[in-house]
């Protein structure tokens, strides 16, 4: 919510620029323009499908610009600091949404009308003012909780308006990349090797980048990637880049997007402009079969008993984050769940495990997983024996929430704003 929230913002900015028009309002030494009021109106009407025209609506938005100024003002008083590190990495973040949301750099150029350095530095100090907001909130209210007897008396105040709670599932699984068995990373890496053993008997890179690199970003322009301010790629990439001469070709570099073959062009104080052909470690059908097979090992080895379904999970499952915790994803509801996770729960008792089944994580990397079934919560009234998770979770925003108005009144004593006719 917060990095939509920043979008918004960042994009109203860039708009505000290329427009002239009045102040709505003022905030210390900040103002807010009618034109970024407009978007934000827009913007938030199109999201909750509502009347732009509202007056109501257009009231509530610009009282939380008024907040999002006064948040910013507050901090600058309570000199939070902010890295340039941190401004980059929220920058980078926006700017690949926004390449996205337009199919390309170049059309996302052709939008704004400006180039994308251009791009970056008219939103380096607006990302800059939202994160310093950002560590405030974080600093007063972060660590807020609720205590047991909150949550017991919030829950007393809102249960009857709760809707029925859907059915729950306790899942873990053991997932398997066939990308990670090392046969297809040899073959991806000796592919490498052969095009650079070709580029040094004289190919031209551009044509060969056009041919095989699996970057489409930069394939179609021969490899080009323009010039990047370091920290912008991977770590990899850049010890190995900057460590080139200009022209010179580096060997076979590994990161985790792949294998590179890079090519400095040129450099410009802490910005490098380079060319790569990125292969992809790609699995195939018999890397697909082995993932099957080792994870139809774990499960004989579970179901006779020879360990259990967490040690296998911490020990082999690629799936780090829940790896670590035995391979458990959570309890989730029925409408959190895609259908070919719960064509497979659906066959399950309690205890059980299914047989390997492919997931497609997302729309470039896929793997096999075995699922079991912890625990099955049939659909309920809701309970603060079974739901107490969830209510805490409401509870806590709750107490923020009251805090966080009281906090904004007290700010809105103490830095002058005014709303202007």
């Amino acid at each position: 919510m917060k990095k939509l929230l920043l979008i918004m913002i960042m994009t109203s900015t860039i708009f505000a620029q290329k427009v002239l028009d009045k102040i709505v309002a003022v905030v210390d030494n900040e103002i807010i323009l009618q034109s970024e009021l407009d978007f934000r109106v827009n913007m938030e009407a199109a999201q909750r499908n509502l009347n732009p025209a509202d007056s109501s609506l257009r009231k509530a938005i610009l009282n939380s610009l008024i907040e999002e100024k006064l948040l910013y003002a507050q901090a600058d008083m309570d000199t939070i600091k902010v890295t340039d590190e941190q401004v980059q990495q929220q920058l980078d973040y926006q700017i690949n949404y926004f390449i996205q949301q337009y199919g390309s750099r170049e059309k996302l150029e052709q939008v704004y009308g400006m180039s994308l350095e251009k791009i970056k530095r008219s939103l380096q100090d607006d990302v800059r003012k939202n994160i310093m907001a950002q560590l405030l909130q974080q600093k007063k209210f972060g660590q807020i909780e609720a205590s047991r007897k909150e949550v017991e008396d919030f829950f007393d105040t809102i249960k009857d308006s709760l809707p029925m709670v859907q059915a729950k599932y306790q899942i873990a699984h053991i997932f398997v990349n066939p990308k990670t068995g090392e046969r297809i990373k040899q073959k991806a890496k000796a592919f490498a090797q052969s095009l650079l053993d070709s580029l040094k008997a004289g190919k031209d890179f551009a044509e060969l980048a056009k041919k095989y690199s699996d970057d489409p970003g930069s394939a179609q322009n021969g490899g080009d990637l323009g010039f990047q301010k370091r920290g912008v790629l991977v770590p990899e990439f850049e010890a190995a880049a900057y460590s080139l001469a200009p022209n010179q070709i580096s060997n076979v570099v590994q990161s985790p997007f792949g294998f590179h073959i890079i090519q400095l062009l040129e450099r410009r104080g802490d910005a490098m402009h380079a060319r790569h052909i990125l292969i992809k470690i790609k699995a195939d059908d018999e890397a697909d079969l082995h993932a099957i097979e080792f994870l139809n090992e774990i499960r004989d080895s579970i179901v006779k008993g020879k360990n259990t379904f967490n040690y296998y999970a911490s020990k082999y499952s690629d799936d780090k984050e829940t790896a670590r915790f035995g391979g458990e994803i959570g309890t989730l509801e029925v409408s959190q769940l895609d259908k070919s996770l719960l064509d497979i729960i659906y066959k399950l008792n309690e205890g059980d495990i299914s047989y390997p089944k492919r997931i497609d994580v997302d729309r470039n990397t896929y793997g096999f997983h075995i699922v079991k079934l912890i625990k099955r919560i049939p659909e309920h009234k809701p309970s603060l024996d079974l739901d107490y998770n969830e209510i805490k979770r409401l509870a806590d925003y709750s107490k923020k929430q009251k805090l966080y108005a009281k906090y904004v009144d007290e700010i809105k004593n103490n830095i002058y704003w005014e709303i202007k006719n």
